[in-house]
């Protein structure tokens, strides 16, 4: 009737194992995708020969908010996606900074620290 010898996993799916045969989880899947996406960002900055904090910042901010919200589970808050939402309440700090920063700058405006 049933084999014991058959080693099966009836949960695993096709979707979640690689080419190599080795699972992964989607923690792991999106620090690839944000490696990648890293990677992309810098070379095109590279290539182009402009080389902008403020650009790479911004979109490796929205590369993050985009990944953050694909592994999001519907239902359940997992404990990792805690720390997500501090980076990302980090980020979008720095990103108010950053736009308060140029807004001062076209505006004329200074600050001075005294």
């Amino acid at each position: 009737m049933f084999d014991l010898k058959k080693k099966e996993n009836i949960f695993l799916n096709d979707d979640s194992v690689s080419s190599a045969g080795i699972l992964m989880r989607k923690e792991q899947i999106a620090i690839i995708a944000f490696a990648a996406w890293l990677i992309l960002i810098s070379v095109f900055m590279l290539l182009s020969n402009t080389i902008n904090f403020e650009i790479f910042f911004f979109l490796s901010l929205i590369g993050f908010l985009i990944i953050v919200n694909l592994i999001t589970p519907q239902y359940i808050q997992p404990g990792y996606l805690r720390y997500f939402r501090f980076l990302l309440a980090a980020g979008i700090v720095i990103f108010g900074v950053i736009v308060a920063q140029k807004l001062m700058e076209i505006l004329g405006l200074e600050i001075v620290f005294q």
